[in-house]
């Protein structure tokens, strides 16, 4: 068990990476409070379900969602993004806090980075894929 300590407090730092989203999760002896940048998780969120519930499912799978406060700084990308981008930063920080917490979110997935990302533009095309539209005559 080994955490950054800082002014008396043990941290565990967690990077999560979604799109363009890049999440920086820090995982502080607590309560259960989720606050991102700056604001609760709930106003950041505009009190979507599905973003809160990712944002604290690893937490909820170990049964440590009231023991630890959430500190988040996240940029880029949109909700969406951010909030799995979150939860991925939330499952390497329970590694690093236990790394007996490690299979456990294996097995649910939390610790796989999805690598999809936005296709570039292609030169002559509209988007990635979308062609202008053809005029046989």
């Amino acid at each position: 068990m080994q955490g950054i300590q800082q002014s008396g407090r043990v941290m565990y730092w967690g990077t999560g990476r979604r799109k363009s989203s890049v999440a920086r999760v820090r995982l502080v002896p607590g309560n259960g409070t989720v606050t991102i940048n700056g604001k609760t998780a709930e106003i950041y969120l505009q009190y979507n379900a599905g973003y809160l519930g990712a944002t604290k499912a690893p937490l909820e799978t170990l049964g440590l969602e009231n023991e630890y406060d959430v500190l988040v700084n996240v940029r880029g990308g949109g909700l969406t993004g951010q909030a799995e981008s979150i939860r991925l930063g939330v499952a390497r920080a329970l590694c690093e806090l236990d790394p007996e917490n490690r299979h456990p979110l294996k097995v649910e997935g939390f610790l796989t980075r999805d690598p999809r990302a936005k296709e570039r533009k292609k030169y002559g095309l509209r988007k990635a894929r979308k062609a202008p539209q053809y005029s046989k005559r």
